[in-house]
């Protein structure tokens, strides 16, 4: 295949896809299955592992979500930022760490639902496409921050502009033209997840906390001899 055929698939064609799904998946569930925007944990199953297997990934991925959000939305500010040198380091290195808190998290989420046979009952298979999904995606991440370090200034002066195009409806993948294979499979990854998040139990993002609140008290039913 032609590589700009393929290009254009993956970063047009594709986003658009994914977005749409995510918006229509999400207002049907919440509409037809509003019970169902739960993290459906299983804490109650067994809480210490899951103590340290979720409390890591959840500091880990908010972080860097927050940061790419941050990065999309204010990249001059982020590149004013990044002109004193130390103030580069630190977010470099802070955006690493929470990088790697958030791929143990994930590890040890997958080893405990794994190892665990009653909470490895209530383990859909989403669940462990979405668990696969993360981790490849994060160690991407990780990898791209190791070998093409300064992310957050490449990500402000290369992706910004391209996502922008792509939620103003005039898609311009130029902006990725030298992007290494790395960089591109993690920007693909990313929309495949997302395109996939109203299938999965991530939902509850979208309602935390406040519909908790005042929505009704949900029964719990354990049916098992174990």
């Amino acid at each position: 295949m032609d590589p700009r055929v393929l290009d254009q698939f993956l970063f047009i064609a594709l986003p658009y896809v994914c977005l749409f799904t995510f918006f229509l998946m999400t207002i049907y569930r919440y509409r037809t299955e509003k019970f169902s925007y739960s993290s459906l944990s299983s804490q109650f199953l067994e809480n210490r592992q899951h103590f340290f297997a979720v409390v890591p990934f959840h500091y880990g991925i908010l972080a860097i979500t927050l940061g790419h959000f941050i990065a999309f939305l204010i990249p001059k500010t982020v590149l004013a930022w990044n002109s004193h040198p130390l103030r580069l380091y630190i977010l470099e290195l802070s955006a690493l760490a929470f990088g790697l808190l958030t791929l143990i998290g994930l590890i040890s989420i997958v080893m405990r639902r794994g190892s665990i046979s009653k909470v490895r009952q209530v383990t859909t298979t989403t669940d462990w496409i979405l668990f696969v999904l993360l981790i490849v995606q994060t160690a991407l991440g990780i990898s791209i921050a190791v070998i093409y370090p300064w992310g957050s200034s490449w990500f402000a002066t290369i992706l910004s502009p391209y996502l922008w195009s792509i939620f103003l409806l005039n898609p311009d993948i130029s902006y990725l033209a030298a992007s290494p294979l790395l960089v591109k499979s993690h920007i693909v990854l990313a929309f495949l997840i997302i395109g996939f998040f109203p299938f999965t139990r991530l939902v509850h993002l979208l309602v935390v906390p406040n519909p908790y609140l005042w929505r009704k008290v949900q029964v719990v039913r354990w049916y098992g001899n174990k």
